[in-house]
């Protein structure tokens, strides 16, 4: 499918978490994600220089409640992989180092390959090859 021309995709996300410091940390390891703007103790911005996920604290008298909620109006998102093999090149280096797996790896029948990994927050992440999308 070629670009439209009216955006440029969807590039940006913005998440709620427990402890930005702990969800920044797993961001920059697991996705090689880099700090572009730390405005304050409560915010961060990341990318990988295609894209920008922004981690904002949540409040310590919304805490509790957000920490025992088991509803997340996000099914999931996810990070395109360059590759099959990229993609089992890191579900190999999330295991070892104890990620919670929420679906193994799968090839699926339009030819994308993906496993699905849940983030400190339970935040569902799609670790993905599609081919139909290129660059």
């Amino acid at each position: 499918m070629e670009p439209t021309g009216k955006t440029r995709g969807l590039r940006h996300l913005a998440l709620r978490v427990r402890d930005v410091q702990v969800s920044q940390a797993f961001y920059e390891r697991l996705f090689d994600m880099k700090v572009v703007w730390h405005p304050d103790p409560d915010n961060v911005y990341l990318s990988t220089g295609a894209d920008n996920l922004a981690l904002h604290q949540v409040p310590a008298e919304e805490l509790e409640k957000f920490a025992a909620s088991p509803n997340h109006p996000l099914d999931h998102f996810g990070f395109l992989m360059e590759s099959p093999e990229s993609v089992h090149a890191l579900f190999e280096e999330v295991t070892a180092q104890g990620v919670m797996i929420v679906h193994p790896p799968k090839q699926h029948r339009d030819g994308s390959f993906s496993f699905y990994l849940a983030d400190p927050d339970s935040n569902t992440i799609q670790v993905l090859f599609e081919p139909s999308v290129k660059g």
